[in-house]
């Protein structure tokens, strides 16, 4: 059953990260394409995992945690320039 689910979801989740993809470069707006960006760590995530458990590999669920880090780091500096227009006070 999980070698007919994993195959699936991969699929719906790259496609969603090829929307937001798209969504990132025509985005109307800052805030748009910052949201874009931030949903598409969250997609990179999931990619991972469900590789991880595909491949019944514990280094994929580590490079996840790491990119989690990373994703909500960036999403707040970047959510920090857009309403003061500066990083470091």
């Amino acid at each position: 059953m999980l070698n007919v689910v994993i195959p699936i979801a991969f699929f719906m989740i790259s496609a969603a990260l090829l929307l937001n993809l798209w969504r990132l470069l025509i985005g109307p707006s800052l805030p748009d394409r910052i949201l874009a960006l931030d949903t598409m760590y969250i997609n990179a995530i999931a990619l991972l995992v469900l590789y991880g458990i595909y491949q019944q590999g514990e280094f994929y669920f580590e490079a996840a945690l790491l990119i989690a880090v990373m994703g909500f780091v960036g999403t707040v500096v970047l959510s920090k320039y857009l309403l003061r227009g500066d990083i470091i006070e």
